[in-house]
């Protein structure tokens, strides 16, 4: 089954050019089924973009999901048209008393800043607390995650002078966990980053499991203990040239850019970069819509505000 979204959301075009099925809400509503409630708080100003990108991950999976876009009342998106925004995503104010099966939060170019000082800061806390009511299972992509760590853990990022930056071989810590099922023995994930945390300070923690990481980039996909929180520090889900552009757009604002590790052929910027991440990105995903959301959401969606949630299939 594919996801749904709104009949003319402007990423159905692109996404079905790359052959990925996604079925408009108004084809979705004749078929007999449940399906899976999924948000999205898109915090990146390049809104299609980061639509396309993740709608593409969540529509290789058997389940059929059903994409709410949803935005901060407090925040104000100053590259992207007001009308987008309108037409597609609802505030977050209008879903406080809804319930979702899966979120996705996803990262926001705030690397320099302290959480505080973050204009929606405090509405993105209360966000982060609702979620944990309303939702059975939510992602954090790169700055959310790190975010979301501190927020509920109290585990404060470090800020690196240099960025991480490039496509880093990864490897899993575990034998045996459901987000890693199928994974390879290295896999291949970008990252794009100023933040840091040392695996130490997850290890000392008794709520967080790391369950991937990098010798380069560090720790990569961490879990709380039941699963209702994810965090992802890299981007699984950029676009072949996504590093490129901001690589290029790094060297606009000074020549000392760092170039992206890994991640040119040859380490030659004039060869266009290949994508070989995505087949871990894919599963990714499809494990955690699986094992985390339908294996453990309740079939009455209204009992996820209870906390109510089946013993999953995950360890």
């Amino acid at each position: 089954m594919p996801i749904t979204v709104k009949d003319d959301l402007p990423a159905i075009a692109k996404l079905r050019h790359e052959n990925v099925f996604v079925m408009p809400q108004s084809r979705a509503l004749t078929q007999e089924i449940r399906p899976m409630r999924l948000a999205i708080l898109n915090l990146m100003p390049n809104k299609v973009e980061t639509e396309v990108q993740f709608i593409r991950l969540l529509a290789n999976t058997p389940l059929q999901v059903h994409v709410d876009l949803l935005r901060l009342d407090t925040h104000r998106s100053s590259e992207n048209s007001e009308q987008h925004l309108d037409m597609f995503y609802r505030y977050f104010s209008d879903v406080k008393d809804q319930n979702y099966d899966a979120l996705i939060v996803t990262g926001a170019p705030l690397a320099h800043l302290e959480y505080e000082d973050v204009i929606y800061w405090q509405e993105l806390c209360e966000f982060f607390d609702w979620a944990e009511h309303h939702v059975t299972s939510t992602l954090f992509s790169c700055w959310a995650a790190y975010a979301a760590i501190y927020h509920h853990h109290g585990i404060k990022r470090t800020l690196r002078t240099d960025k991480i930056s490039g496509v880093f071989q990864h490897h899993c810590y575990f034998n045996h966990g459901a987000l890693t099922r199928g994974f390879d023995d290295h896999f291949y994930v970008p990252h794009s980053r100023y933040g840091h945390i040392e695996n130490a300070r997850f290890n000392a923690s008794k709520e967080l499991v790391v369950l991937a990481g990098s010798e380069e980039a560090g720790a990569y996909l961490i879990k709380n203990q039941s699963g209702s929180q994810v965090y992802i520090t890299g981007h699984p889900e950029y676009d072949a040239d996504t590093l490129k552009k901001e690589y290029e757009r790094d060297l606009a604002k000074g020549p000392d850019a760092p170039k992206p590790l890994h991640y040119f052929p040859n380490d030659d910027v004039t060869i266009t970069p290949s994508k070989a991440w995505q087949s871990h990105a894919f599963l990714l995903f499809s494990n955690w819509l699986n094992y985390y959301v339908y294996q453990t959401t309740p079939y009455d969606i209204n009992l996820v505000s209870q906390d109510v949630r089946t013993n999953n299939y995950a360890e």
